[in-house]
């Protein structure tokens, strides 16, 4: 039978560490990499008598998350004790938020490949501390805490997706609003953003929602994907042949690009969730949101709109420029650097970014600075160069870091916009060229193309192109 007659039902949870100085609810340092249990204390590593205090700085990111993702804040939330055991939970329980979150309703623009846009719905967001971090060697496991307490939001959605695309364009889209906002840095390798996927299938059309499947803490879009049209296939299947479907927590192992089963599912009563007894509930006052909301900086969906007004790009480029907040830094200091909004737009997106994508690299990794790309288009601009030298030049400063008129200098790249030197150049190719020159006289325009190509070889390149199409067009048509 075809699979087109079920559908996926996608949910995604993302833990997010918010960008504070020190940990959710002690002093120690919110920090990655250090020495191993070199950033602990009685509060983070659970010691008896140890009391815990809120850090307002992770409240205020928070905040700002909740606003940028257009949810419901509460006035009054309530933290919890999340109890279970691990290796590297040392209390025993987890602090975070259940009954009452702090944020509640909201939504995320995404924009599939069919350059539409669908709103994914937010059910909560919640405050609560990371857990340590077990490393596992030949010779044991060994336990580092310095994570313990780092402070997170966690960003419940609706299971509003219906396939691997949806979900991959939600979290880029999630992981874009905040780093944006300075909540997040989204780093996937060290952990900072991870995403567990809620996924279910049923028959198309069906009220019910399936047996729900968790994947767990998947550390790439592409790999999210690739788990869940795994997932999708695999429950389909058990479908198909009468198995049944267990709701259960699996992995992604992506050396053999299947999922495999961790541990039966949990339900929210197996942790015993309970007021946290030492914290109060917490406070959100409406001065403070306000006052949050005003200093916020532009999220990716408003600076699309600006970029689209005020540099007369197009849906598509504008999308490509603001996907992350250093790349439209980047774009803007260019057009600022060369005046030139559309030329700065098409040497990021054809030529910088075609290369960082080919040697692996992101942005802020680009040997090629912002000022120093808006150099070289600013030597185009200004006739120095012609296009086709200034793609020769930026080989050379992708290669090498070096300014572009140093490089233009050095290989003697100036473009030749001296008339007679430039008329001088075509006739010695029109006299070397009888036969197609009387070719060209008799009717056959398309040589043409012919004479400019020889007088750019002559010129090595460097002939002016609007001046030398106008010279070999008025010495061809001569008598």
């Amino acid at each position: 039978m075809s699979a087109e007659k079920y559908e996926a039902v996608i949910g995604l949870e993302v833990h997010a560490q918010v960008l504070t100085k020190s940990k959710m609810f002690c002093s120690c340092a919110n920090a990655f990499g250090g020495e191993i249990n070199s950033q602990i204390c009685p509060v983070c590593s659970g010691q008896p008598g140890a009391l815990p205090v809120i850090n307002q700085a992770a409240i205020e990111l928070g905040v700002r998350a909740a606003i940028a993702t257009h949810s419901t804040i509460h006035a009054e939330s309530v933290f919890a004790r999340k109890n279970y055991f691990y290796p590297d939970l040392p209390k025993g329980y987890q602090i975070s938020q259940y009954e009452k979150p702090y944020c509640t309703q909201g939504k995320v623009e995404v924009v599939l490949n069919t350059g539409e846009t669908k709103w994914i719905g937010l059910t909560r967001i919640h405050f609560e501390e990371d857990a340590g971090k077990s490393i596992h060697a030949t010779r044991g496991t060994r336990v580092d805490l310095n994570r313990a307490g780092v402070p997170l939001i966690e960003i419940v959605s609706e299971p509003d997706m219906r396939n691997s695309h949806e979900a991959g364009q939600y979290l880029r889209s999630l992981h874009s609003i905040l780093r944006f906002g300075g909540i997040c840095d989204g780093n996937l390798e060290e952990g900072s953003f991870r995403c567990d996927a809620n996924v279910s299938v049923r028959l198309r059309g069906a009220p019910k929602f399936g047996t729900k499947v968790e994947l767990k803490n998947i550390n790439s879009f592409r790999y999210v994907e690739k788990a869940i049209d795994y997932e999708i296939a695999r429950q389909i299947d058990c479908l198909e042949t009468g198995e049944k479907i267990h709701q259960e927590t699996r992995g992604w192992n992506s050396a053999k690009g299947i999922t495999e089963v961790m541990r039966a599912k949990e339900q929210a009563h197996d942790y015993r969730y309970f007021p946290e007894p030492d914290l109060p509930t917490l406070v959100i006052p409406d001065a403070w949101i306000e006052k949050i909301r005003s200093e916020m900086p532009e999220m990716p969906s408003a600076k699309r709109g600006r970029f689209k007004e005020q540099y007369s790009l197009n849906e598509y480029d504008a999308g490509v420029l603001t996907a992350s907040k250093e790349l439209a830094e980047y774009y803007e200091a260019v057009v600022s650097g060369s005046g030139n909004a559309k030329a700065a737009a098409n040497w990021v997106m054809n030529e910088l970014l075609g290369r960082l994508n080919a040697a692996g690299k992101e942005i802020d990794a680009s040997p090629v600075s912002a000022p120093q790309l808006a150099q070289l288009i600013a030597q185009v601009e200004g006739g120095k160069i012609s296009g086709k030298i200034a793609k020769t030049v930026f080989e050379e400063m992708f290669a090498t870091g070096r300014d572009p008129e140093a490089i233009i200098k050095e290989k003697g790249m100036v473009q030749i916009s001296d008339p007679a030197a430039l008329e001088a150049a075509v006739r010695k190719v029109v006299a070397a060229s009888p036969q197609q020159t009387a070719d060209y006289k008799a009717g056959k325009v398309k040589l043409f193309a012919f004479f400019v190509g020889q007088v750019m070889k002559e010129t090595k390149g460097q002939a002016n192109p609007a001046m030398l199409n106008d010279l070999v067009k008025k010495i061809l048509d001569e008598g």
